[in-house]
């Protein structure tokens, strides 16, 4: 059984017991726009908690998170089913607040308590009537982000990230009464993660990403949690590379133009890190020499900041080092492809990427974002060209511990020491068996001036 199948089965044991059942949120929201979504929120009306508790145990294993919040579900499907409730705030923090359930709020006042007209919309299961108490459907029409009500809508700062996120998924404009109010909100309180969510579902469904950091930079809103891209806003770069503008300019077409290639790369949300802090360098290399504006080792003089921003916001160790490794190469495959190297040092190069492709994408989503005085010149061709080298390479047979050991050798502290000059060779192209002679050799004579 599907899981709208059951919402209509749910919805008409609820009917049979004097209830109502709609589909609520964001489900509304998205099947109005013709956008599939398939997290299914319910919110039952005109019953009793118990009722429904009672209604769900005949339908499968309830699932609840929390009597107090009169939410459930059921085991095996993704579905939300609420029940409305009226919440009051006690604090700054995202879990400071008494939840109150009321089976006879009305629908009114249960949409009063989202954040935006578009997400307040209510879709009775059983007849498909929508409930637009706010004018939710003239401002999706309109690709308007307002908010409902100014009382409800500051207890939650999170709420202003979510408006960001939105006008970059969906290109929507944010209401001025909207940004205004979302301007004067306090966002110190919220945890890094509440916020790091939101960037990833700018990031990640986007085709526009730099809407989600422009939106907040409007609302001034950029200096808490992503205190290093504001300061990108007016870092200047040298005209005969970047005619585009100041870093920031320059870092949101980037961003945009690897929204482009995320579904191609291993790790599309590491990837759109790295498209965003790829240039956090410049904050502090950019300096004056002989008249002219240079940011030299910038890709490494940022790390920290790299690391700092990362940190903020994320616990993720896989993610930030693939960040930091993307971040610190990002410039390497131009200055191969513009200096026709050899296979040798592509090969390093590519050997040192935690992600190869991906650091192609990254460089070529830098390279067509930077309209120097020649204009964006694509360079792909030539580096997957030489990553097909790489990878031809690094599939062939190659000298591995237990040869040394079949060829007489112990392992011993010294072991690895041997089987990077196997690796530096496997890079080169030599083949196994003339590398392991080769890799002995070096031994021996590494064992003869032990001696001496």
């Amino acid at each position: 059984m599907t899981d709208m199948e059951m919402a209509l089965i749910i919805a008409q044991k609820v009917r049979e017991a004097g209830g109502q059942s709609y589909f609520v949120g964001g489900y509304v929201r998205d099947r109005v726009m013709g956008i599939d979504n398939k997290d299914i929120d319910l919110e039952i009306h005109g019953i009793q908690p118990e009722k429904l508790a009672e209604i769900l145990d005949g339908l499968g294993e309830r699932i609840q998170i929390g009597s107090s919040f009169g939410v459930y579900g059921l085991k095996g499907y993704g579905l939300d089913i609420a029940m409305p409730r009226k919440e009051r705030a006690t604090g700054m923090g995202h879990k400071d607040f008494e939840v109150f359930v009321d089976p006879f709020l009305g629908t009114e006042k249960a949409a009063q308590r989202r954040d935006f007209t578009i997400n307040a919309l209510m879709q009775n299961v059983l007849t498909g009537e929508i409930v637009d108490h706010f004018s939710g459907l003239s401002d999706l029409e309109e690709g308007l982000i307002r908010h409902v009500k100014d009382e409800t809508f500051v207890e939650d700062p999170l709420r202003l990230f979510r408006g960001a996120q939105f006008a970059a998924r969906f290109r929507f404009r944010i209401a001025p009464e909207t940004r205004e109010l979302c301007g004067k909100m306090d966002v110190s309180a919220l945890s890094g993660e509440r916020v790091f969510d939101e960037m990833k579902k700018a990031l990640l469904k986007a085709g526009t990403p730099s809407v989600f950091f422009e939106e907040l930079r409007k609302m001034g809103q950029l200096t808490v949690w992503f205190p290093e891209a504001e300061q990108m806003i007016g870092v200047e770069q040298n005209p005969a590379y970047h005619q585009e503008g100041d870093v920031w300019t320059h870092t949101m077409m980037v961003i945009d133009e690897a929204a482009g290639r995320r579904t191609a790369v291993r790790q599309p949300l590491g990837f759109m890190l790295a498209a965003l802090c790829h240039d956090f360098g410049k904050i502090v290399a950019t300096e004056k020499i002989d008249g002219r504006l240079c940011a030299y080792d910038h890709e490494r003089k940022g790390l920290s900041l790299v690391s700092s921003f990362l940190n903020r916001l994320t616990s993720e160790k896989q993610i930030i080092d693939y960040v930091m490794n993307m971040v610190e190469l990002h410039m390497k495959p131009h200055a191969m492809a513009r200096d026709n190297a050899g296979i040798k040092k592509t090969n390093r190069m590519f050997d040192q990427a935690v992600e190869p492709f991906d650091l192609i994408q990254l460089a070529e989503a830098d390279i067509l974002s930077s309209h120097g005085t020649g204009g964006p010149v694509s360079e792909e061709d030539f580096l997957m060209e030489r990553l097909s080298v790489y990878e031809e390479y690094m599939a062939r047979p190659y000298v591995m511990g237990r040869d040394l050991v079949e060829a007489g050798l112990k392992p011993d502290k010294d072991f690895h020491e041997l089987l990077e000059y196997g690796h530096k060779l496997r890079l080169a192209g030599v083949d196994k068996e003339s590398a392991l002679k080769q890799v002995l050799a070096y031994g021996r004579n590494r064992e003869k001036d032990k001696k001496e």
